[in-house]
């Protein structure tokens, strides 16, 4: 009997010993009893960080806008990430579903929550959980082979970009998302992360709301230094050029009306580091404005 009780022990500490588990960016403990095989992507920057993390063959549904890299335009979708088909999401039999906090429906992510399936909780709220992302996922895919050296080389280039930009001269700057209606970030957005590396300071990281409406005159009575845009919906300006006719404004007469790529900066995924050199780099020049203007 003694003999038993010792296998039977024996076999749960090795059972326990294979259970894989990570903490999730909502504080939640991740448990899978082996590395996920069938994994559900809710949302675009998800499915940058799985296939960042080597598991972009793993992913079996994601949802609109999934477009980066190329593979996973091939991805079959199951919605939005506000919107999804529970129908089509049950057949696929996840193993794990990676959820937005933010974006994904609260009520479909309590019904797929009470089917059992595991469920890990995105939300990168630093530049540094980014990596911290790439290693937990490939943690819960078994693809740590992967996962680890693209989290440091993430972590390498964030070092890099902190090093060259620190105590520079600051430059107060709008952030427009969208220009009709004109969508901004506050400071709880990992975007106003990235600018504050850069040395920027966002004019409205004090709103309440993370991605408030603003009108043009709350804007104007800023007086913003630069303005900085990643809307999409026209090709050839990307919504900045609306202020061109503020001519008072210190953004406008120092030529600081810059477009940035939103799928770069918008998107908490690896991509966001190669984005926000490029804002810190915006951001030198509006500097070097000073001194032209």
């Amino acid at each position: 009997m003694k003999h038993s009780w010792i296998l039977a022990l024996a076999a749960l500490a090795l059972q326990a010993q294979a259970a894989i588990t990570v903490v999730d960016d909502d504080g939640n403990k991740v448990t899978l009893q082996q590395p996920a095989q069938r994994i559900v992507a809710m949302a675009p920057h998800v499915t940058e960080l799985l296939f960042a993390a080597g598991g972009g063959a793993k992913i079996v549904g994601a949802v609109s806008y999934s477009d980066f890299p190329e593979a996973a335009k091939r991805i079959p979708q199951i919605g939005s990430n506000r919107q999804v088909d529970m129908e089509r999401v049950i057949a696929l039999k996840p193993d794990l579903i990676v959820v937005w906090l933010h974006g994904s429906s609260a009520r479909q992510v309590e019904e797929l929550r009470a089917l059992g399936i595991p469920m890990f909780h995105s939300e990168p709220r630093k530049l540094d959980d980014i990596a911290a992302s790439v290693q937990k996922l490939g943690k819960l895919m078994g693809t740590e082979a992967v996962a680890e050296p693209a989290a440091a080389s993430l972590a390498q280039e964030l070092a890099s970009l902190r090093k060259r930009y620190a105590n520079r001269p600051p430059v107060r700057l709008f952030y427009q998302v969208w220009d009709k209606p004109l969508y901004t970030l506050n400071g709880t957005h990992i975007v106003s992360d990235a600018i504050g590396m850069c040395g920027g300071v966002n004019i409205f990281a004090s709103l309440k709301v993370t991605a408030p409406i603003v009108n043009v005159e709350a804007v104007l009575q800023e007086d913003p230094e630069a303005i900085f845009s990643t809307g999409e919906r026209s090709l050839d300006d990307g919504g900045v050029n609306l202020w061109k006719p503020y001519t008072s404004m210190t953004a406008v007469k120092r030529a600081n009306l810059f477009r940035l790529d939103g799928n770069l900066l918008n998107r908490a995924g690896p991509r966001m580091v190669a984005g926000a050199a490029v804002l810190c780099e915006k951001l030198e020049l509006a500097r070097q404005h000073r001194r032209s203007k």
